[in-house]
């Protein structure tokens, strides 16, 4: 979107704002009124002239005469997640980004990006693959097409439609390919590459990315396929006060045989005897959400794992919670996997043709 496509001077004439109106024809036709110093005033539409010349106005009359003072906003450097989802929801279409002193830093199609998250992004795809082999000998798996793309961009899309666009990829299997395949955009977003000279761990290699010293970082697998909203989790991360956010699928165990219930102090003693249980826990789904200092702070000169960068934070009483995703999620790590992957894209591919 043009920024100035959609800014009018309060003071020009209706006139004007219908001709500007009329070049944003088969867009968004929405015009934001500003001030002399910048500031956001109010909201135009073809309706508001119209009424406002049933009420009167003339042709010649400035836009103040005609505009919706009203306006829904957002101000701020972060902006309000929770707001952005209320417009959403409401329908309505363009939000103007608000610096504090009341310019527009930016405006938000909530037609085409669900919202505007403060996040930055670190996708690991350093992985050699092998429950894949034989497609992963010659491809890295983040590469691999599931109908017809690769896995890595269904991530890199879901990002951007969330507004985090500051993405990083850190590799080291077969890490030409990869940085070869991003060194275009992809889904309008360029994506930064960083290679481990040595293995670092399933988190480790985070610390290889530009992180900004404040603020959170969403880390993940990108080797999944997941509808997890991305929104709801910086939500719940925020409203929670947590320190990490880790996404979570549920995981049912059933067990075959009739599980015996003893006493704590007499341990051969029966007290009940259930048939074939089941059991329900929430697993790790490989999405999490990091405060930047934690990241920043990873050791470059040995290997860490995710579970133990958070059992650390544990221990040091940080605040850890859970978000479970309501939706699709899918570790394409055997080719069993990849198949379902496949059957499940196309189904999606499908339905959404109807």
């Amino acid at each position: 979107m043009n920024l100035n496509d959609h800014i009018i001077s309060a003071s020009a004439s209706l006139l004007e704002a219908l001709e500007a109106l009329n070049r944003l024809s088969g867009g968004a036709m929405t015009l934001f009124a500003v001030d002399c110093q910048g500031r956001l005033t109010g909201t135009v539409t073809d309706g508001d002239i119209r009424r406002a010349l049933l009420a009167g106005c003339r042709l010649d009359d400035k836009v103040e005469a005609a505009m919706h003072r009203r306006f829904k906003s957002v101000t701020g450097e972060c902006p309000d997640v929770a707001a952005l989802r209320d417009f959403r929801n409401k329908g309505i279409r363009l939000v103007p980004l608000l610096n504090a002193d009341g310019t527009i830093r930016s405006i938000v199609d909530l037609s085409e990006r669900r919202t505007v998250l403060p996040l930055s992004a670190i996708l690991m795809a350093g992985g050699k693959g092998e429950r894949l082999r034989p497609l992963t000998l010659s491809k890295p798996k983040p590469l691999l097409e599931i109908d017809g793309r690769a896995i890595i961009d269904y991530n890199i899309e879901a990002l951007d439609a969330s507004g985090i666009t500051d993405i990083t990829v850190t590799t080291r299997y077969l890490a030409e390919q990869i940085h070869a395949h991003f060194a275009r955009p992809v889904a309008g977003v360029d994506v930064k590459c960083v290679e481990e000279t040595c293995p670092l761990g399933t988190i480790g290699s985070a610390a290889l990315a530009d992180i900004p010293a404040e603020g959170n970082t969403l880390v993940m697998n990108s080797d999944l396929l997941t509808t997890i909203s991305f929104e709801d989790m910086y939500i719940h991360h925020m409203s929670s006060k947590s320190d990490i956010t880790i996404a979570a699928i549920p995981y049912q165990v059933s067990v075959p045989f009739a599980i015996l219930t003893s006493e704590a102090g007499d341990p051969t003693r029966v007290t009940a005897i259930e048939e074939k249980p089941s059991y329900s826990f929430f697993a790790n789904a490989g999405i999490y959400i990091f405060p930047n200092d934690m990241l920043r702070s990873l050791p470059l000169d040995r290997p860490t794992d995710a579970p133990d960068l958070i059992r650390n934070a544990i221990a040091e009483g940080r605040r850890v919670t859970y978000f479970p995703i309501n939706g699709t999620w899918l570790d394409v790590g055997t080719p069993a996997d990849f198949h379902q992957a496949e059957q499940l894209m196309r189904h999606h591919r499908n339905f959404s043709a109807r």
